[in-house]
C-alpha cells in the first residue's frame, strides 16, 4: 500500500539553506523510491482555510517513508528546512486501490448501534 509524507509549510523564509535543501532532497528520497506529487502552491481553498503550502511526497510503503525521513542522507539536511520554514510532517499510510468508503460507512454503524448514535 502506498504511503505518504505529507508536508504543511505555514510559513517559509527565503534563505540560502532553503535552496540547498530543494537541490539535495530528491537523492534522498531515490534509495527509498520516493516522489513528489504535490510541491507548493498554487493552491484552490474551497472549504475553510488554508495559511501555507503543501508538499506530498508518495513512498511504496510506509516503512520506506520511515526509512527515508530516518535515514542518514534525509537527517543531513533536515535542519536546511526546519530552520527555516515552520510547519508540520506527517507520514500516513494510503488506501488499497479498491478502497470502497461504503466498508468504512458499514463499520461505523455497526460500532454507533442500530439508532445511528455514536456509543462512545
Amino acid at each position: 500500500m502506498p504511503a505518504y509524507g505529507f508536508a504543511h509549510l505555514r510559513s517559509r523564509r527565503n534563505h540560502s539553506d532553503v535552496i540547498e535543501y530543494l537541490e539535495r532532497i530528491q537523492e534522498t528520497l531515490d534509495p527509498f523510491a520516493g516522489r513528489f506529487v504535490i510541491h507548493g502552491p498554487p493552491t484552490e481553498v474551497v472549504e475553510g482555510t488554508w495559511p501555507g503550502s503543501m508538499v506530498l511526497i508518495e513512498f511504496p510503503g510506509l516503512a520506506e517513508a520511515r526509512a527515508w525521513y530516518d535515514s542518514p542522507a534525509y537527517r543531513s539536511i533536515l535542519r536546511l528546512r526546519t530552520d527555516h520554514i515552520d510547519g508540520d510532517l506527517l507520514l500516513i499510510e494510503g488506501v488499497r486501490p479498491d478502497y470502497d468508503p461504503a466498508e468504512r460507512a458499514r463499520k461505523l454503524q455497526t460500532e454507533a448501534g442500530q439508532d445511528g448514535q455514536s456509543t462512545a
